[in-house]
């Protein structure tokens, strides 16, 4: 049987409360009506995942994020803030999306506790298997302040990364230069309160390693591929990587084409799917063990299926990328880390203070 995977990163609550999709439908009457009417943002591209997708697929628990985006001049945004306030109200709407998915719908878990992960781990061995959301906060420009941390962790929230790619109050971003503030801080002394998952995804070097150097608790990225395949702040370079491994944390690589090779551009031909078990197999390679790579897919992240490898139609065929690892010679056991086991054993460590 196809083994259960773990996707670290998705944003899932974006496309359903900013682009407006169906996330229940299925992926073929999504598509269908956005060939009719396409989704506010044009570089959205082909959906990718609904929550029957997921199931399909065997993914049995993702990284659903808290995304909204800054107000860009010259950019198409929806529900883009100008002020904490507004950062602030736009992902309350999300976090809500996720507690109402898990009030209402009896497949989809708000993973609040060990317990409830192992929950839906068991119901896999069943015929009513479950999603479970691990909800983690991509850039902190929502928190008002450093204190409003545990009034989002009381409402479900489990990590946060300090940045987006545009930088926050808290710390730099890849596309923003700047370290950590004092601001930021204090946060990392806020989460490491509750134990919270720090994603150290999009943030400005200088701001990672110290980030790393101060926060105690877990952490990942959640979404990052190694800078040996795209020489870009966006990636981690292989000494970042290692460090990320020496705190038992974990990097999810994106099966994205922009971030798997520097001469790929929209509209080329999609890239071989082996090209991520490259990106997998380099991590492995950097850190000298199959414990610290997983999958951040990130897909639907204003990106669609034009922009990701050949043979991935939909999110439900993330599986494939174990068979390619067994073609390279990885065991059994890796291959289930690397799809699932590594993600679980970083949110076990978060959940089990739940």
């Amino acid at each position: 049987m196809t083994p259960i995977l773990v996707d670290a990163h998705l944003d899932l609550a974006y496309n359903a409360v900013v682009l407006g999709r169906d996330l229940l439908r299925p992926l073929a009457e999504v598509r269908a009506r956005e060939a009719e009417t396409p989704p506010p943002i044009p570089s959205s591209g082909t959906c990718l995942t609904t929550l029957p997708a997921l199931l399909a697929g065997r993914v049995a628990v993702v990284g659903a994020s808290i995304f909204v985006s800054p107000a860009r001049p010259g950019r198409v945004e929806v529900q883009a803030y100008r002020t904490p306030d507004e950062a602030r109200r736009y992902a309350v709407l999300q976090l809500d999306y996720y507690r109402r998915l898990a009030d209402e719908q009896e497949q989809i878990v708000l993973l609040s506790s060990d317990t409830d992960l192992e929950t839906v781990l068991t119901s896999w061995e069943t015929d009513r298997p479950q999603l479970g959301l691990f909800v983690v906060m991509e850039g902190a420009e929502p928190l008002r302040e450093p204190g409003e941390t545990g009034w989002w962790v009381e409402r479900g929230l489990r990590g946060i990364g300090l940045a987006w790619a545009m930088g926050t109050r808290y710390a730099g971003g890849n596309a923003a230069p700047g370290p950590l503030t004092d601001e930021g801080r204090k946060l990392l002394t806020a989460m490491a309160d509750y134990n919270l998952l720090l994603d150290l995804s999009h943030l400005w070097e200088e701001a990672a390693y110290e980030a790393l150097d101060r926060y105690p608790g877990p952490l990942a990225a959640t979404h990052a591929n190694p800078r040996a395949f795209v020489d870009s702040p966006r990636q981690l370079p292989d000494a970042l990587i290692r460090r990320i491994a020496d705190r038992d944390g974990v990097i999810g690589v994106v099966p994205f084409n922009l971030m798997l090779d520097k001469a790929w551009r929209h509209g080329d031909a999609r890239l071989p799917l082996t090209r991520v078990a490259e990106v997998v197999d380099h991590i492995c390679q950097v850190t000298g063990d199959a414990r610290f790579v997983g999958i951040g897919s990130d897909f639907d992240g204003g990106f669609g299926r034009e922009a990701v490898p050949e043979g991935l139609d939909s999110i439900a065929d993330l599986g494939k990328l174990g068979d390619l690892l067994s073609e390279r010679g990885y065991t059994a056991a890796d291959v289930t880390a690397i799809l699932s086991g590594n993600w679980l054993r970083v949110m076990r460590q978060v959940l089990e203070s739940g």
